[in-house]
């Protein structure tokens, strides 16, 4: 299991034991995004859902406050995302990234989500906090190559493209997964025509536009050492 700690606007920190991870798929409001979105992962060799949305479990482990994802190959990217954490007494919303093989997705969507970890920002908030406005929240993703920052415009969009974090909420009570320590992200919005994914370094923000914060997160990929045998 991983532990992750969050810190709130107020100050207060708050620190969750991941016993449960889940990773949202397909799931835009807009059905024309879904399409864009399946169409993108037909040109890597995905084949389309036969379920819409889609909800993968994935090892708890994965859950990961880290500034580096160790890779096996060239072909792995990210994904901007949100995660909603369930505490003992609340829930948080952060921000994600959810870096997948492309290689193995071809094969199996479940497989590739659990070959990288899903990256969540330290920072947080209150979902009950920022309830009224959550469809104005905006979620952006910047990719880049080298040490500099990741400065290429990938993903951008509000919180309005995706399914409400109370769909999700309902989802979880349903399959009797709302508890402490569950950690679900939220699925992705399209991405940017012609700007390569397979990129080093990628950067995510959630920023609400009636408070000016923002909650980011950042990591660069690290490739393993070729395999012997």
């Amino acid at each position: 299991m991983s532990q992750l700690t969050f810190t709130l606007p107020d100050g207060t920190v708050e620190t969750v034991e991941v016993t449960t991870l889940l990773n949202a798929g397909y799931a835009g409001r807009n059905q024309e995004e879904v399409a864009s979105h399946i169409a993108e992962l037909a040109e890597l060799g995905v084949p389309a859902p036969t379920t819409i949305p889609a909800m993968y479990p994935i090892s708890p482990y994965l859950a990961q406050q880290t500034t580096e994802v160790f890779v096996q190959h060239g072909r792995t990217s990210g994904e901007a995302e949100w995660a909603l954490v369930i505490t003992d007494d609340d829930v948080l919303l952060t921000v994600a990234c959810d870096h997948t093989d492309r290689d193995l997705e071809v094969h199996s969507v479940a497989w590739s989500k659990n070959a990288a970890p899903d990256v969540l920002g330290t920072r947080a908030w209150r979902l009950s906090e920022i309830a009224d406005r959550l469809d104005d929240i905006t979620l952006t993703a910047w990719v880049g190559q080298g040490d500099g920052e990741p400065s290429t415009l990938i993903q951008t969009g509000t919180l309005a493209d995706l399914l409400a974090p109370k769909y999700w909420l309902d989802v979880l009570r349903e399959q009797g997964l709302y508890k402490p320590g569950t950690v679900l992200v939220s699925g992705t919005i399209s991405m940017r025509h012609g700007v390569n994914q397979f990129a080093d370094a990628w950067k995510v923000a959630l920023r609400d536009p009636a408070t000016a914060d923002e909650l980011t997160c950042s990591y660069r990929t690290v490739p393993m050492p070729q395999p012997i045998g």
